[in-house]
């Protein structure tokens, strides 16, 4: 039987479709707080059990009581604060008690969540108890101390999953994983959490570590935030799959984690291990200086390299699972194998490639030794650092607000990366205008200004080798074709109408803003009170309301791949 989920059941915290359809209807009347990247994780954790056995955002108590004493308000074990930090001028209007809708950046709605508590926490204390040192050279410090100065918790309701649009094979919830294993009859799952891409001395230690207890591989890398320099997500995946073929058949599954990890070393192992158990695993690896950030400035490690494989085994009792705690693995050349630094003879040379040896070797085009990698991982990352990039170029997406443009667009941006591994860099109307070209408004003169910021970002990027794609709303043909002419001087130039009717475009609108301009308080929108200038040439032509995300995608795609400019 698989291990028993953390707290003995496994939260599901997603309302039923009828009753979510209706809560979506209902939300555009509730306050909303829109979610950054590392609130989406959690909030996808949360509704998914993964977090089990929070029920939502953490309230004061259980925050207090985490970070004091690493349990929830009840006793049971939980070594990591999960709160939803707010601003000040966000927390203004909340009220306990007050339902609020909780959107992601392109305002679809995710979950409603019942406010419990406002507070405010005490970030010194969190970050000595949590993280062990107050220095904002720790990144995960220096993110909390950059995080919104008030926290909200309450009970969350589901609305739908956050969307994603690459790997949606491999994105497993907990509740899928436990039927899967089920249906494998596999009752020994050995779990490993990784940020980097796999190597030889990684498949060495995942075999040593199946052999051991007899078991069955559960590879479990995260996706979502991790150490700034990390490999990319995409090449990381793209790496895990093509050493699948390493394993014995039908002994590993792979399965991507929406984690946001904040480095916390020693709590943030633990946290790992209990997210591991409510997918079904039995069995958890721990290395040295598991989820640790490195050094600090005097170049001294934030935390003792087994404080982490300490900290796991003093609760595996009490969590119900067993730590698998494991040495560094170093290659032997008198051995011609590789061996943990635990096993090592008195004297006994060995080799190793570090993370900037390696990115050295990918820079320069320099042979990375054989015994260190697969020749298949080395081609996969080559191809995502290549010495010289291939000619760049911009897809430039146009059309009404509501169109589809960004999520397609997003769609489009995970197809290259999990397909192909080039550069890619997303400008996207709605944040260029919060930052590029914060300050414009939107009279004829600025909107042309604004899209000639754009176009020239692109056309650097595009100068570099790089992939732009651009997604604003480019009302006029004259700015189109001033874009047109920048990105050319440097590369091709791909434009893509996303022609989705008006009166679809409005249904959709999450925003408002279509009524708004009908009722006269939004000036100079588009398709309202201001034209649009449908294009008479683009290179593809994409109705929004018609396919999937993905399937509109694909089309661009084999443009792309028509023309060469993908190298996958």
């Amino acid at each position: 039987m698989l291990v028993e989920p953390h707290g003995g059941v496994l939260k599901d915290l997603y309302l039923p479709v009828d009753e979510a359809h209706d809560a979506r209807r209902a939300s555009g009347t509730l306050p909303s707080v829109v979610l950054d990247n590392r609130h989406l994780c959690d909030l996808e954790l949360l509704l998914d059990g993964a977090f089990s056995p929070l029920e939502g955002f953490m309230g004061e108590a259980d925050y207090r009581a985490v970070v004091d004493g690493m349990r929830l308000a009840d006793g049971a074990l939980w070594p990591m604060p999960i709160p939803l930090d707010i601003t000040e001028g966000a927390a203004a209007p909340l009220t306990a008690g007050q339902d609020v809708v909780l959107r992601d950046v392109q305002g679809t709605a995710l979950a409603i969540l019942t406010v419990a508590d406002i507070y405010r926490p005490d970030k010194e204390r969190e970050a000595l108890q949590v993280y062990g040192t107050s220095d904002r050279q720790h990144p995960g410090v220096a993110d909390l101390f950059r995080r919104g100065d008030v926290y909200i918790g309450g009970c969350l309701r589901g609305l739908q999953r956050p969307a994603h649009h690459d790997f949606t094979d491999l994105r497993a919830s907990p509740r899928e994983m436990r039927e899967l294993l089920i249906s494998s009859a596999w009752d020994r799952v050995v779990a490993f959490q990784t940020r980097n891409p796999l190597h030889r001395a990684h498949v060495e230690l995942t075999r040593r570590a199946m052999a051991a207890v007899d078991g069955k591989l559960l590879l479990h890398p995260v996706v979502g935030r991790t150490k700034e320099g990390d490999i990319d997500m995409y090449t990381r995946v793209r790496c895990y799959r093509a050493l699948l073929a390493q394993y014995p058949e039908g002994s590993v599954k792979l399965s991507v984690l929406p984690l946001a990890m904040r480095m916390a070393g020693p709590r943030e192992a633990l946290l790992h291990a209990i997210i591991r158990k409510n997918f079904g695993a039995g069995f958890f690896i721990v290395g040295r200086d598991h989820a640790g950030p490195g050094k600090d400035a005097a170049g001294q490690p934030f935390y003792d390299p087994l404080a982490a494989q300490k900290l796991v085994q003093a609760h595996a009792f009490e969590l119900g699972i067993t730590v698998l705690p494991f040495a560094p693995m170093v290659y032997s050349p008198s051995r011609d194998a590789y061996v943990g630094t635990d096993e090592l003879r008195d004297g006994e040379a060995v080799n190793d490639v570090s993370g900037t040896e390696l990115r050295k070797h990918l820079r320069d085009g320099s042979p990375i030794p054989p015994w260190f990698t697969y020749p298949e991982v080395e081609a996969i990352l080559r191809q995502r650092f290549p010495r010289t990039e291939g000619k760049g170029c911009a897809i430039f997406f146009t059309g009404h607000s509501g169109a589809g443009k960004s999520t397609i667009a997003q769609a489009l941006m995970a197809a290259i990366l999990e397909q192909a591994g080039r550069q890619v860099s997303m400008l996207d109307g709605d944040e260029v205008r919060r930052t590029l070209s914060a300050g414009l408004g939107f009279s004829r003169e600025d909107r042309s200004a604004n899209i000639l910021r754009i176009a020239y970002v692109a056309a650097e990027i595009v100068r570099h080798g790089g992939i732009a794609i651009c997604a604003p709303i480019a009302p006029y043909a004259q700015d189109r074709a001033a874009a047109r002419a920048l990105v050319e001087a440097h590369g091709q130039f791909i434009e893509v109408h996303v022609s989705t009717r008006l009166d679809v475009c409005e249904a959709r609108d999450t925003k408002g803003l279509y009524a708004q301009a009908r009722a006269g308080v939004l000036k100079q929108f588009t398709g309202i009170s201001d034209p649009y200038e449908v294009p008479d040439a683009p290179e593809l032509r994409l109705d929004g309301g018609e396919g999937t995300p993905a399937s509109l995608a694909a089309r661009i795609m084999d443009i792309l791949k028509q023309r060469q400019l993908l190298s996958g």
